[in-house]
């Protein structure tokens, strides 16, 4: 299928062939019939893609500061390729459409094939043939209602937010300030609910179109004609709201809001404009600043808006979703009129032409639409039914041929971590990437070289010429796509953690039995890491137990990390904390034999002691509280009159009885956490048939353990770890 792409680093505007989505349980596939440009939000992005590297970090100092964050963090090298991989994608574009359903995902009842619907999201509504849209982000589009129409919704949905959010009452005079699409629909929903507007706008076209679709007056902010207006309706005391639907890095509209507001008025903020806010201004009328934020309640809630979990009506009662449902509503009755508004329809083999009129203004436009071919073409292709294979090894294979991996997931840290690494390594052939989103999967193909990319992972697994699956997703799907995996007689690379309870492990383990491939490595990398070993190599063997101290400095979460989607994907410690285990049980050369926590009050502030069969004990506190330029791991082991510490991967120090001591150096290229290593260790164990890298009774035994974690913190007692294979 095709879609609206846009690479961010260099401005690049494409119409791309991606695969088509998968149709996942909680929503339904939908093909587009119409989608809207939003002349505002989309056209601010391509501009904001086409400036220089400094232009581009003027204007979003936050991503900046992020960005320093990490470099404290993960150092330069790391970070570089973070926000590089990330800056040289493809991103996509749109957030409001109208199409036909074309699958219904599990769960879905309320919905058929053939229904019109309309859709929202930034992730889902996209400028594409079709898309996947969960649950709470489409609604259905009124009998008689045209799709053109309905396109309209989310767009539609932040307008009516934004009028929700100043409250206005009967009688009441209302200013609106910006009179771009948003601002428009602002007008006619005002005075659609009993209030006088006024419009402002430098463009006087727009300002006859506002007075034409119901605004009692609309002038130019320079002119005296918007003051006398106000003056007149409000006989001298002022608006009672302010809605900013304007752009761009003036002050002017906020300046202005102070002035022809009434005392202790509303000022509602639903654009991108500058918020310098004059003090004495605002302070001496006591005005009400609020902020829309996009198409209301659930907007940004993983929960609301990808596992459909509603908002009683009772205690919320407009949500995005029923914002939605109203906005339609209201064009359905007539109520709203978006006819006037459309600009320009194009066909949406010209996106990229349309675009660039747009922003070379050679398109003045309020409203821009795509119209796509006729929506009654070929449904998807079906999914590949893969029945479990029922082998002891994976097949011998040909030592000269490639090693041919398959991913599953290409997000942050597989595109960042591991694919960089893969892509320049001889005798690798990346295969196919499997992604729930088709823009994923086509952008990991262009920028690594796979032969293929996919939505089906069912046809991966049915694949008999690939070698090995990298599973790099979710946390919560590592163990059943795992188990998949392993059935169909394939190696398996799986990011950590491999489950996030016992009964996930109990899964795998059956696989494992069932099938009789045991070929799995979990991607425990620091194990792996050149200085730890280097530092472990110097320290040399031990007679007597030792005492290791671990402490993680992991910091906050920022809001909105799917890490803090505690009832899907575990908690944070299960989802990292197998890396610590492991790396004390490496160092140990033994695995635990129990586990016992305790936890500070009121935060995730962790502290695991673990107990090793000779009985040496290793204690890891994972800490959240800490700050920000502290090392994030730093370790001490200590036996036998001997002491290594580690510095968080830049720095190794070993001490022995007779005082002498190795540094090592500060690396060249950065923190070096093993996955290099790691990776070529695991290609040579697919193309040899040798043993993995790591025992999977060591596997197992890491994961138990930190599942344990949870269970000993429930008990308040010592966890036994019971040989599970």
């Amino acid at each position: 299928m095709k879609q609206v792409v846009q690479n961010y680093k260099s401005g690049e505007l494409a119409l791309l062939d991606v695969p088509v989505p998968g149709c996942k349980p909680g929503g339904v596939l939908v093909r587009t019939a119409y989608s809207l440009i939003s002349t505002g939000t989309e056209l601010m992005k391509v501009s904001e893609a086409g400036m220089s590297m400094v232009g581009k970090a003027r204007s979003r100092p936050d991503q900046v500061a992020k960005v320093m964050q990490s470099v404290a963090t993960n150092g330069v090298p790391a970070t570089y390729r973070k926000v590089m991989g990330k800056l040289d994608s493809y991103t996509p574009l749109g957030y409001s459409l109208c199409g036909v359903v074309e699958q219904v995902g599990a769960g879905i009842d309320e919905v058929k094939v053939g229904d019109l619907v309309a859709c929202a999201g930034n992730e889902h509504a996209l400028h594409a043939e079709l898309n996947w849209v969960p649950k709470n982000l489409w609604t259905p589009v009124p009998d008689g209602l045209a799709p053109r129409y309905a396109a309209f919704g989310t767009v539609g949905s932040i307008a009516l937010q934004g009028v929700r959010q100043g409250g206005p009452q009967l009688g009441e005079v209302a200013l609106v300030i910006g009179l771009g699409l948003i601002g428009q629909l602002v007008v006619q929903l005002l005075a659609a609910s009993g209030v006088r507007v006024v419009g402002v706008d430098p463009d006087p076209v727009r300002c006859e179109l506002a007075e034409r679709l119901g605004a009692a007056a609309c002038g130019d902010p320079a002119s005296a004609a918007v003051e006398n207006s106000v003056a007149e309706l409000t006989g001298g005391h002022g608006v009672d709201q302010v809605y900013l639907a304007a752009g761009g890095g003036s002050n002017q509209p906020v300046e202005l809001a102070a002035r022809l507001c009434r005392d202790r008025g509303r000022v509602v903020d639903i654009g991108k404009c500058r918020l310098d806010l004059p003090w004495n201004a605002y302070y001496e009328k006591e005005l009400d600043v609020r902020f829309s934020r996009s198409y209301g309640p659930g907007r940004y809630d993983p929960e609301y808006e990808l596992q459909g979990r509603d908002y009683p009506i009772g205690y919320v009662r407009w949500t995005e979703r029923r914002n939605l449902a109203c906005f339609l509503d209201l064009l359905a009755r007539g109520s709203v009129d978006v006819e006037p508004l459309v600009s320009h329809i194009a066909d949406f083999d010209d996106a990229v032409e349309t675009y660039r009129r747009l922003k070379d203004g050679d398109l003045k436009a309020v409203a821009v639409l795509f119209r796509y071919p006729e929506h009654a073409g070929e449904a998807a292709a079906p999914a590949v039914a893969v029945p479990a294979v029922n082998v002891k090894r994976s097949p011998a294979r040909a030592a000269e041929a490639p090693v041919r991996l398959a991913f599953v997931g290409a997000g942050t840290y597989a595109t960042s971590m591991l694919l960089p690494h893969l892509a320049q390594r001889d005798g690798v052939e990346l295969s196919t990437v499997v992604t729930t989103t088709a823009l994923s999967a086509a952008n990991a193909q262009r920028k690594f070289g796979f032969a293929g990319a996919t939505t089906d992972l069912d046809a991966v697994l049915g694949d008999k010429s690939i070698d090995a699956v990298f599973v790099v997703t979710r946390h919560s799907s590592h163990a059943e796509l795992t188990r998949k995996a392993l059935l169909a007689g394939k190696t398996v690379f799986v990011e950590k953690p491999l489950a996030l309870t016992e009964d996930e492990l109990a899964g795998v383990l059956a696989a494992v039995e069932e099938s009789g491939n045991d070929r799995l490595q979990v991607g425990f990398n620091r194990r792996f890491a050149p200085l730890l070993r280097e530092a472990k190599q110097r320290f040399g063997a031990r007679t007597g137990p030792a005492n290791l101290r671990y402490l993680v400095n992991a910091g906050r979460l920022q809001h909105g990390s799917w890490y803090l989607q505690q009832g899907t994907e575990g908690s944070r410690f299960a989802g990292e904390g197998g890396h610590f285990i492991d790396t004390a049980s490496w160092l140990l050369d033994a695995d635990p034999v129990s586990v016992y926590t305790v936890a500070t009050s009121g935060n995730e502030d962790l502290h695991v002691v673990l107990r090793y069969p000779d009985g040496s004990t290793a204690t890891i506190s994972y800490v959240t509280t800490g700050p920000a330029g502290f090392p994030k791991e730093t370790l001490d082991l200590i036996a036998d009159g001997k002491a290594l510490r580690l510095d968080d991967f830049v720095r190794a120090t070993v001490h022995d009885g007779r005082r002498k001591r190795w540094v090592g150096s500060r690396l060249p290229k950065g923190r070096d956490k093993g996955q290099n290593a790691e990776l070529a260790a695991f290609v040579k164990a697919v193309r040899t048939g040798g043993p993995m890298p790591v025992p999977l009774q060591s596997l197992v035994t890491t994961t138990a353990a930190t599942l344990a974690v949870r269970t000993g913190l429930a008990g308040g007692a010592p966890v036994t770890l019971a040989r599970t294979r």
